[in-house]
C-alpha cells in the first residue's frame, strides 16, 4: 500500500511539468518538421479549441491541453 501511495506522489508531481503549456506555434513547426521529413508537401496544420477538429486528424496538443493542432492533407482551402 506504501508502493501505491508512494508512486502516486511521484506521479502527481511529475504530471504537471509533462503537460506544460507549450505554445500553438512551437508545436505545430515541430509537427511540420515531422510531417515534410516524410515527403509531404500539400497539408494544413491549425490550432483550434477542443471538439472543433470536424473532418481533421488531430496530430497534437498546445497551451496546457486547452487547444489541439489539428492535421488534414491535401492543398489549403481558399479563404
Amino acid at each position: 500500500m506504501k508502493t501505491v501511495i508512494a508512486a502516486a506522489a511521484v506521479l502527481a508531481l511529475v504530471a504537471p511539468s509533462a503537460f506544460a503549456a507549450r505554445s500553438c506555434d512551437e508545436v505545430k513547426a515541430e509537427i511540420a518538421a515531422k510531417i515534410e521529413k516524410k515527403g509531404v508537401k500539400a497539408y494544413t496544420l491549425e490550432a483550434v479549441d477542443k471538439g472543433q477538429e470536424g473532418d481533421r486528424r488531430v496530430v497534437g496538443h498546445c497551451e496546457g491541453g486547452k487547444k489541439i493542432i489539428v492535421y488534414k492533407r491535401g492543398k489549403p482551402a481558399a479563404s
